[in-house]
């Protein structure tokens, strides 16, 4: 219980700069509401200064890798903004550069000038971050690149000037000395500032999980001694131990792991290689410097987009996963809302049809040939109404998963018979003929039998309406392969390609909306449930002036 206190105390301390429910960009002065945030940047950046003199100086005064440029630029963006913010904030970055160049015994002259070239460098880093990096996040593959983008430019102007300064002051090398400060100031950017934007609340929280905890130390300690036997005393030839290594971090820790990692690797590559270990002891200082930078920036670096693009994934993973389970909300809604719908209609139309029935059949009163002919045309205009309503009934129970099939063993070919003759039975079959055709030999298949007469019935009766201009309905049975295939065939009109793509869609009429053919559009949808739910599968063959070809196919019993 105290533990967890300690926790949500010490996330209510770190919220103001390490935020990852809120934007980083949002206009707020959180990092001077901590009363030891100022301080401790400023005591970190004079730490960081002289660390990277001291342990990573080449001989031309420049240090090979400047982390004090990447923590500042990290804290600067995501303590806040504002003109008050950023006048505070530089002068406390100036406050920690110029202690750090006293404690290590630089010259008036010289720390002022190093003071000035970083203030420069890390303002410009903080004004190109904001404007050019969404959201100042580097967990997308379109943020980091664009970071690492800032990362490259903001130190090229103090690199000039710092190489032009050392030459006129020291006489050092400006060639040596804008190539060494740049890529040392490139990388602390990238490293520190990658880390300090990629870490957000949610990865505090990784100390409540004790194996997730012990899973990244592990990984982080094996980081740490790979770099040891490499960039130490020992230099062993082992290389290649830390790519697997990164790459593992990268895919279980995402950006923020393989950034964290990245510090560590590049602290103690370039401090080993400064201190003449590694494989580039061999090289002079200025040399080794360079090799060590570019094996982190063009080695180890392009590590971090691959946990960008990982971190993109899981992102669109999780976006879809929510999308799928509101339309799985919503589908059921529809389903509810169909049930409701069709439960509310049958009462009242059965009604109606009772009453046409008495007043056709003369029950209510004398009536007269053209009152019989109206009450006929109501029953029939209910009939049609109470068949619609059973058809949403079966579609919303169909897609709630509420219809229930038992499968076992059925004769397909007497079943075609039985919706043959059923068909033929209807007023608008009149004048069509209707065959059934069975090639091959027991054609059993495994299907709900009164599911599947629903099916076929379905397929049959769309072919008497839709192509009645044939003249001819054929059902036919085959094998296909271990499966059997039942095809109703009519040779009317056909369908274009653009059509057959709607076909299936509930409440989709191709158009015939107001054509004299009755129809609601939902007897296909509902006929590609059913097969499905049969374990088969529905499709259609056809082609403008060629007729059309329904086809089911069921696994063979």
């Amino acid at each position: 219980m105290n533990m967890s206190r300690a926790l949500d105390r010490a996330e209510t301390v770190l919220a103001a700069s390490v935020d990852g429910d809120a934007p980083l960009t949002a206009p707020n002065a959180a990092f001077f509401r901590q009363p030891l945030a100022p301080i401790l940047t400023a005591v970190g950046m004079a730490v960081l200064v002289v660390l990277a003199i001291s342990f990573a100086r080449t001989n031309g005064l420049v240090a090979a890798l400047w982390g004090a440029g990447g923590l500042a630029m990290a804290v600067w963006l995501r303590g806040g903004r504002g003109m008050t913010y950023d006048l505070a904030f530089g002068a406390l970055v100036s406050v920690g550069v110029l202690a750090g160049e006293f404690l290590v015994g630089n010259g008036p002259a010289l720390s002022v000038m190093f003071t000035a070239v970083n203030l420069l460098e890390i303002s410009l880093a903080v004004v190109l971050a904001r404007r050019f990096v969404p959201g100042l996040s580097v967990n997308s593959v379109e943020g980091l690149a664009r970071f690492l983008v800032v990362c490259a430019v903001a130190p090229l102007p103090s690199a000039i000037l710092s190489a032009v300064a050392l030459d006129a002051m020291v006489g050092a090398s400006p060639i040596d000395g804008f190539r060494i400060w740049w890529c040392g100031h490139a990388l602390g950017l990238a490293v520190l500032g990658a880390f300090g934007l990629a870490v957000q609340r949610r990865h505090l929280l990784i100390v409540r999980r004790p194996a997730r905890l012990a899973e990244g130390g592990a990984l982080l300690g094996l980081i740490g001694a790979a770099c040891y036997a490499i960039f130490s005393h020992l230099s062993l030839p082992y290389g290649f131990l830390l790519m697997p290594l990164l790459l593992m971090m990268a895919v279980r820790f995402r950006v923020a792991g393989i950034a964290a990692a990245l510090v560590v690797v590049t602290i103690m590559a370039i401090g080993g290689t400064m201190a003449g270990h590694g494989p580039y002891h061999s090289f002079n200082a200025q040399n080794r410097a360079l090799l060590a930078q570019l094996l982190v920036l063009l080695g180890y670096m392009p590590i971090l987009m691959v946990a960008a693009l990982l971190e993109e994934r899981d992102r669109l993973a999780e976006r879809a996963r929510a999308g799928r389970e509101r339309a799985e909300r919503a589908s059921a809604a529809k389903s509810r809302l169909l049930a409701n719908v069709a439960h509310e209609i049958k009462s009242p139309v059965g009604g109606i049809i009772g009453i046409g029935e008495l007043w056709a059949g003369g029950q209510l009163g004398k009536t007269s040939a053209e009152q019989v002919e109206m009450a006929q045309m109501l029953v029939k205009t209910a009939r049609q109404v109470e068949t619609l309503a059973h058809d949403l009934l079966d579609v919303a129970r169909a897609e709630s998963g509420a219809v229930k099939v038992e499968l076992r063993p059925t004769d397909v070919a007497g079943l075609l018979e039985d919706v043959r003759r059923g068909l033929i039975l209807k007023s608008e079959t009149r004048g069509i003929n209707v065959e059934v055709l069975v090639e091959g030999d027991a054609l059993i298949a495994q299907a709900d039998s009164q599911r599947l007469a629903q099916v076929i019935g379905n397929l049959a009766g769309n072919a008497v309406k839709y192509g009645a201009s044939g003249g001819r309905v054929l059902l036919r049975t085959a094998w296909a392969d271990d499966r059997v295939r039942i095809e109703v065939v009519d040779f009317g009109p056909g369908l274009t390609l653009e059509k057959q793509a709607q076909l299936f869609e509930p409440f989709n009429r191709l158009g015939l909306e107001r054509s004299a053919i009755e129809g609601h559009g939902i007897g296909l949808a509902l006929a590609k449930r059913l097969t499905e739910l049969q374990g088969g599968e529905i499709g259609v063959i056809s082609a403008p002036g060629q007729g059309a070809t329904f086809w089911v196919e069921l696994a063979a019993a």
